[in-house]
């Protein structure tokens, strides 16, 4: 497996990461814990290398699943974990940057990651309350404590880095980036690059639509997470599955999968840029594994380009409520 580096002084990690959150929660279904550490093992035994979870993904479970594939090879592994996501006394979900909770939240990963350091250490999403100068500095006491050792932010604007980046360097940017979700281009790449910060997208295959697998809402199980999310509605969905026969037609004649040329071509935007796609089965896997050796000529590019251009798509890309809580 080819590596990047994660920012001007990050770690060297694995080109294509791997999104655990849906080995241990019902986002997309129900999954099997036996075959996701197996999974997990084979990831490692490729060298891919860099997996990011948090104590939200299943309560902890996916932490306390990713220690195990990684006993006794701690060393191996890059880890990026979050933190900030609480829980309100009327049981609904929340987000806090509060530096005073930064501690103990950050010893519970340890814990149930089973090791003494986390590499990229997050905040999980930008708190409105709290000065982002604040939050930073409550985790920047955690690395000259020797708990973590970089710095990330999640669905963090451009202003909201430069301030964090006034106290501490942030090591990595984790924000939705796919065919399908091309916001970061307009300034967060630049941004990032401007202050040395590498970029790690999240949901690259959007949701799994581009793995050109889910043509129809009848197919998403009953708790899928998807069902609530505007791009797979009936009256969005018919209009983005158009735009996928440009994608499998490349996929076709470069004899892969869908999901190894929507990779590729995320790939190709910039060596800073690492996606992370997540995966329950070592079959999906294999074909994530692949996609870091494909390669896109530049007039593939463009065709991929103008097929999913941002005004070609349906329907926004997370619920108006959760789209109204991101920083912008």
């Amino acid at each position: 497996m080819k590596t990047r580096q994660l920012g001007g002084e990050g770690p060297q990690v694995s080109a294509v990461g791997l999104g655990c959150m849906a080995m241990s929660a019902n986002a997309y279904g129900k999954p099997d814990q036996d075959e996701a550490l197996a999974t997990l093992n084979m990831a490692i035994d490729n060298g891919l290398n860099f997996f990011d979870t948090a104590k939200h993904y299943g309560d902890g479970r996916n932490e306390e699943l990713i220690a195990k594939a990684m006993s006794g090879r701690r060393e191996s592994v890059v880890i990026g974990t979050k933190f900030g996501t609480i829980i309100r006394d009327d049981g609904s979900r929340g987000v806090s940057g509060r530096p005073d909770l930064i501690p103990e939240a950050c010893e519970g990963s340890l814990k149930r990651l089973e090791t003494d350091y986390i590499d990229i250490y997050y905040l999980h999403r930008i708190d409105p309350d709290i000065p982002i100068e604040e939050t930073i500095g409550g985790m920047a006491r955690l690395v000259e404590q020797g708990k973590i050792r970089h710095l990330g932010l999640c669905e963090a604007a451009p202003e909201t880095l430069r301030r964090a980046c006034s106290v501490y360097q942030i090591t990595a940017l984790e924000t939705e980036y796919s065919l399908w979700s091309r916001d970061p281009e307009y300034d967060l790449f630049s941004t990032c690059r401007e202050l040395g910060i590498g970029f790690v997208g999240y949901s690259p295959l959007g949701h799994g639509f581009l793995t050109a697998t889910v043509k129809s809402m009848e197919e998403l199980d009953a708790d899928d997470n998807r069902r609530r999310y505007p791009r797979f509605q009936e009256e969005n969905l018919e209009a983005n599955l158009a735009l996928l026969k440009t994608l499998e037609d490349m996929a076709d004649g470069k004899g892969c999968a869908p999901t190894q040329i929507a990779l590729a071509w995320i790939l190709a935007q910039g060596e800073d840029i690492v996606p992370i796609p997540g995966t329950r089965t070592r079959t999906h896997l294999k074909e994530i594994i692949d996609a870091a050796d494909i390669s896109l000529t530049d007039g593939e590019l463009d065709t991929l380009d103008q097929a999913f251009a941002p005004s070609a798509i349906a329907g926004e890309r997370w619920p108006p409520g959760v789209m109204e809580k991101l920083n912008g």
